[in-house]
C-alpha cells in the first residue's frame, strides 16, 4: 500500500473475511474492470485516499476527473454504479421483470443470509476458535503469535457480544439454521440446469449469494460441513464463482420469465418464508420508533433490535416494484404468486 495511487483503475480496500468484499471483487473480475485490491481494515483507511463517510468494507475508490478519488461503500450501490459507468458483461438482466427478481435475491443474500454467516461464525465454540485467528491473520500474516492470540480474543469477544444486532440469539437460532440448510438444498438444484441462479450467466443475485457462501460454505467449520455434505455441486460453484473472467456471456443467457417461474419458485418461497416477514416486522418497528421488535418467522418466535438500513431495503424493493409497467408488474406478481414475496407489491 506504499505505492502512489494510479487513476487508471479502481482501488479496493477489503478483507478476505468480508463477504461483501468477496462479492465485489468477484464481480470486478467477471466484468473485466481493472482494480487493485488492498487487504486492510475499515478502521485504517489507506494513506493517499479519501476517507469514506461511513467506514465499511469493501471501500471502492473511484477515480475522478481532477486526479483524485471518491470513496464509496455498500456493495449494492457499488455494483449499481459499476453498471452505469462500465459497459459490457452486465450483471442486471435487460428484462425489467428479471431485473426485479435479481434485485430481490441479491437483497435476500445481503441482508438475510448474512444473519446465518454471522450466527454460525460466533455461536459455537469450534467456529469461534477457528474464526478468531483467521480474522487476525487475514489482516496481517506477519502478526506475532502472542499478539495474534490477544487480538483474536479481543475480536471474538466483541463479535460475540454483537450477535444480537443481526438477530442471532437463543430464540432465533433454529430459524436461522434451518433456513440455511433449506437454502443450500435449493441452490444445489437451482444451479444445475444452466450454471447460475439467473441463467447461464451470473447476475447481482449470484454474486450476492456467492459473497455470503465464501464464508458459510468454505471458511466456518459448521456451515461449511453442511454445504459439503448436502450440496457438493454448490460447494464447487462457490470456487468457480471466484473468477469468471473467462466466461463469455451472451444476451440470451438470462432466464426467461417462463423459466424463472419454474426454476426460481423454491428460492422465492424461501425468501417469502423468512425474509419478507422479517422486512415487514422490522419496518413497522422502525416506523414506530421501537428499539427492538418481536414477531413470528417460519412458525417460531423471532426477536432482535430494529435495523434502520433493512427498513430502507424494504422501501427500495417496493419502489422498484412500483416502477414496473402495469404489464411487467402483473408478470412479476404472477411469478411471485404463492411464495410470500407477492407482499412486496401490496400498497401498505
Amino acid at each position: 500500500m506504499s505505492d502512489a495511487p494510479t487513476a487508471t483503475r479502481l482501488h479496493v480496500l477489503g478483507a478476505a473475511g468480508s463477504p461483501y468484499t468477496r462479492k465485489v471483487i468477484a464481480a470486478l473480475r467477471y466484468r473485466h474492470i481493472p482494480y487493485a485490491l488492498h487487504w486492510g481494515s475499515h478502521r485504517s483507511p489507506m494513506p493517499g485516499f479519501p476517507e469514506a463517510k461511513v467506514k465499511l468494507l469493501p471501500t471502492v475508490y473511484f477515480p475522478q476527473a481532477d486526479g483524485g478519488y471518491e470513496a464509496q461503500v455498500d456493495s449494492t450501490p457499488i455494483l449499481a454504479r459499476l453498471e452505469r459507468e462500465f459497459a459490457g458483461r452486465a450483471l442486471v438482466p435487460t428484462d425489467p421483470v428479471m431485473a426485479f427478481l435479481d434485485h430481490l435475491v441479491e437483497d435476500f443474500a445481503d441482508e438475510w443470509l448474512t444473519k446465518a454467516m454471522f450466527h454460525y461464525r460466533w455461536a459455537r465454540q469450534a467456529d469461534i476458535a477457528h474464526a478468531g485467528p483467521q480474522l487476525v491473520f487475514w489482516h496481517d500474516t506477519t502478526t506475532a503469535d502472542a499478539d495474534a492470540k490477544a487480538a483474536s480474543d479481543f475480536i471474538s469477544k466483541r463479535q460475540i457480544d454483537r450477535l444480537y444486532v443481526v438477530g442471532s440469539n437463543d430464540v432465533t437460532a433454529t430459524t436461522i439454521e434451518q433456513s440455511y440448510r433449506r437454502l443450500v438444498g435449493v441452490l444445489e438444484a437451482l444451479i444445475q440446469p444452466a450454471g447460475f441462479v439467473m441463467g447461464a450467466r451470473p447476475g447481482t443475485a449470484d454474486f450476492g449469494l456467492y459473497g455470503q457462501l465464501t464464508q458459510l460454505g468454505v471458511v466456518d467449520p459448521t456451515p461449511a460441513a453442511v454445504c459439503a455434505e448436502t450440496a457438493p455441486r454448490l460447494r464447487a460453484w462457490i470456487d468457480r464463482m471466484e473468477d469468471l473472467s473467462g466466461l463469455d456471456p451472451q444476451d440470451g443467457d438470462w432466464l426467461t420469465r417462463d423459466q424463472a417461474q419454474a426454476r426460481l419458485a423454491p428460492l422465492l418461497a424461501e425468501i417469502g418464508r423468512v425474509y419478507v416477514p422479517f422486512l415487514y416486522a422490522n419496518a413497522q418497528a422502525a416506523q414506530a420508533g421501537e428499539a427492538s421488535f418481536e414477531t413470528v418467522i417460519d412458525g417460531r418466535a423471532w426477536t432482535q433490535p430494529t435495523f434502520a438500513y433493512q427498513a430502507k431495503c424494504l422501501v427500495w424493493l417496493k419502489d422498484h416494484a412500483k416502477s414496473l409497467s402495469p404489464d411487467d408488474g402483473a408478470a412479476c406478481r404472477a411469478i411471485l404468486a404463492g411464495t410470500g414475496c407477492e407482499a412486496l407489491f401490496e400498497t401498505n
